[in-house]
């Protein structure tokens, strides 16, 4: 029997994260006054050790040890040919997937959280506060806090809090405490209920909740942790490119495509950043984040600078974005439910070397079932969306007769988004896109903010 999988031994686990503000120009986030905001500013909301990894231009930056013992316990993560899925699509593409549902929480998220946890605990902070859109970024952090005894709340987009029931007793297990947002424990929460009080909630909304609960403990020992978007988290998922590349290079192969699902950016980065670099450096390779469509920041929203939140609590982001207070249709892919871009993702796109795609519900379920039937585990909603891409790209290569190399990051499993896939069986589920007019309304606000510069690194 040929091994499907290429795992690496434990003492290959990389050692150091690669950081892309060390390969390419950047517009700074923006303070309230319209300056650069300096380091000192973020001190509330942040450690200082995390702001120093945010705004550091080192190439490499060394993984702790006490990270490195936390994430070996599901990492190396294999690297695996979909054989399957390439015979049930009749495509002569080469297709392998970076299993990052083999964490204890089911997906990327815990390559971050791990070592925003230690960097919290070693900085004497002793709670932290965060957001989740489908629930699996509040598991995995609470997952971390409990490695290294923090408490961790919260706050759950409200429309996959409702959805998604046992993510909120995964966060229990493991002693994080979860609260539907909007909620009434914050002004922003309270607000947004003002607006509206059937409002199903978003990731900018929950944001502005998790921002101002960190800030307004006076003991000083509360901070606020993020899931996506910031340098320093897409720094932390760099781990599986790094992992992915070693993999093909003992595999014998190298990647003509390499897909990521894209919400606020870390899983695609994590994958993609070590191959943005080969191409910074002349190699010939195609790198697709994909986005749904009923959230089309990168394929249909400007470059500006907008807040990470819908309360305005966090500084101006030099952002693909649809505006902080635009609410995403509630599709079930809740992890990309996100009104703006990560910033260095952003950057990728304006400069050409990456190119933003964005697909269906509907097709995203079907590739999914697909891969289900074919390859065995069941995708997260998000992962899908990846799926439905690699898909297109598979059958391009059939019409087109070439034997391409497509990689793409299975972000999560889908055990606990079952309830999607029962409605995707029974017909209830549809297509949301999102009509020209929508998103000339919900971009109004960015003419009120400065216009980020069109910066060229190569």
């Amino acid at each position: 029997m040929k091994p499907k999988s290429i795992i690496l031994p434990k003492d290959e686990i990389p050692r150091k994260w690669y950081n892309i503000l060390a390969d390419i120009k950047m517009n700074p986030p923006l303070g309230p006054d319209g300056n650069p905001v300096s380091p000192d500013m973020l001190a509330p909301v942040f450690p200082m050790n995390l702001i120093e990894q945010e705004v550091s231009s080192e190439r490499w930056i060394e993984i702790p040890d006490p990270v490195l013992d936390v994430l070996s316990i599901w990492r190396p993560a294999p690297l695996t040919r979909a054989t399957a899925f390439e015979k049930a699509l009749g495509t002569p593409a080469k297709i392998y997937y970076k299993n990052e549902g083999m964490s204890p929480p089911g997906s990327h998220k815990p390559n971050t959280a791990v070592p925003q946890a230690y960097y919290n605990k070693v900085f004497g902070i002793e709670n932290i506060t965060t957001e989740t859109g489908a629930g699996q970024w509040g598991s995995a952090l609470s997952f971390a806090c409990s490695q290294y005894g923090l408490t961790c709340k919260v706050f759950m987009v409200r429309i996959s809090f409702d959805q998604k029931p046992y993510r909120k007793s995964m966060m229990q297990a493991w002693g994080g405490k979860c609260i539907a947002s909007p909620s009434n424990e914050t002004k922003a929460g309270r607000d947004a209920l003002a607006r509206d009080p059937n409002t199903p909630g978003s990731l900018g909304i929950a944001i502005s909740e998790a921002v101002e609960a960190a800030v307004g403990d006076t003991s000083g020992k509360t901070r606020y942790s993020l899931g996506s978007v910031l340098n320093h988290v897409m720094l932390h998922q760099t781990i599986i490119g790094l992992e992915a590349k070693r993999q093909l290079e003992i595999a014998g192969e190298y990647p003509d495509i390499v897909i990521g699902c894209a919400g606020g950016g870390s899983n695609f980065a994590g994958l993609a950043f070590p191959f943005v670099l080969d191409k910074i450096n002349g190699k010939a390779i195609d790198i697709y984040p994909v986005e749904p469509k009923a959230c089309p920041s990168m394929t249909r929203a400007p470059f500006a600078y907008d807040h990470g939140d819908t309360a305005g609590y966090t500084p101006l982001l030099p952002m693909h974005s649809l505006g902080h207070n635009f609410v995403p249709a509630p599709i079930h892919a809740g992890g990309l439910r996100y009104h703006g871009m990560a910033p260095t993702v952003s950057q990728l796109i304006n400069e050409g070397l990456i190119s933003p795609k964005s697909v269906g519900q509907m097709e995203s379920y079907k590739a999914g079932v697909l891969w289900a039937r074919t390859e065995g585990f069941i995708p997260a909603p998000e992962t899908n969306n990846a799926l439905a891409q690699v898909v297109a790209e598979a059958e391009k290569a059939k019409q087109e007769g070439k034997e391409k190399t497509i990689v793409f990051t299975f972000s999560g499993h889908g055990l606990l988004d079952l309830g999607a896939y029962e409605k995707y069986f029974a017909g209830e589920l549809s297509d949301f896109s999102l009509a020209d007019a929508d998103i000339e309304e919900s971009t109004k606000i960015l003419e009120n903010y400065p216009k980020p510069e069109n910066i060229k690194s190569v």
